[in-house]
């Protein structure tokens, strides 16, 4: 059966942050994503799982200026030295929380440079995370949420892991980003046997709520999910439409319906 993993950045926002591994593993999530861990000390954040018995299956290394609208520095040409610099910032907190995979944002770029920028940067990193035993994702995204992001289209993604050649580095699917942009969610049965799929995220298209509202067939994607016996974590990188433990009905049926 699918695993959930619960997104701490955008679920049990009533709560502070630090109270979030509780509330999460109250609701019965085993596992925890987030977008960054930089604002804590790595020591704090290993009390907050160990606490709660959760594993940290997710963060993204240093985005750049966030509060300025940056979106990833590695395939902004310049600024190799800053991209390299956060992932072994990024790695060293991955050690410290067991976390066996970073997400490395590509950032807002259509420089002529930024495609090699990018691939790189990436294989500069992969190196250094495959020494850590770490593996590193890329992520489309959409550019209705994300105007200029670099790279939007699972085929693109692919492409770049193809062409690096390095075992880990891999995809992050996010079933949001991909069905505002191109749709087609079942080809995961083209996708998933590959290999190249490290994670997979969640949420409800339109409006990024609980992912059993609007467009999407859930129940028929996770049962295509669990056929393809995907071994990684789904995210649940959605913000509750009134409060998150409430609206986990969706999680509580599914559970309830393959137990």
């Amino acid at each position: 059966m699918p695993r959930f993993a619960a997104n701490l950045s955008m679920m049990y926002t009533e709560h502070p942050f630090p109270a979030r591994f509780a509330a999460a593993s109250a609701d019965g999530f085993a596992a925890v994503e987030y977008l960054f861990p930089y604002a804590y000390d790595a020591a704090e954040l290993r009390r907050r799982l160990d606490d709660h018995g959760l594993r940290q299956v997710l963060f993204n290394a240093p985005p750049g200026d966030w509060d300025a609208g940056e979106r990833g520095t590695a395939a902004l040409p310049g600024r190799e030295a800053e991209t390299r610099a956060g992932i072994d910032r990024a790695l060293e907190y991955a050690a410290a929380l067991d976390c066996p995979r970073v997400h490395v944002m590509a950032g807002l770029s259509t420089a002529g440079a930024a495609r090699d920028t990018y691939l790189g940067n990436l294989a500069w990193a992969a190196e250094r995370a495959g020494a850590a035993g770490v593996d590193l994702l890329i992520e489309p995204i959409n550019h209705r949420d994300m105007p200029g992001y670099f790279l939007n289209r699972q085929a693109e993604a692919h492409a770049v892991v193809r062409e690096l050649g390095a075992d880990n580095v891999k995809v992050q699917l996010d079933l949001y980003h991909c069905q505002i942009t191109e749709g087609d969610l079942t080809a995961l049965r083209r996708d998933l046997p590959t290999g190249r799929v490290g994670h997979l995220q969640i949420a409800g298209v339109p409006d990024r709520h609980e992912p059993d509202a609007g467009e999407l067939n859930i129940g028929h994607l996770f049962d295509v999910i669990d056929e393809l016996a995907f071994e990684g974590w789904i995210g649940c990188e959605y913000r509750p439409r009134a409060g998150t433990s409430e609206g986990l009905g969706w999680l509580r049926d599914y559970r309830g319906a393959h137990t």
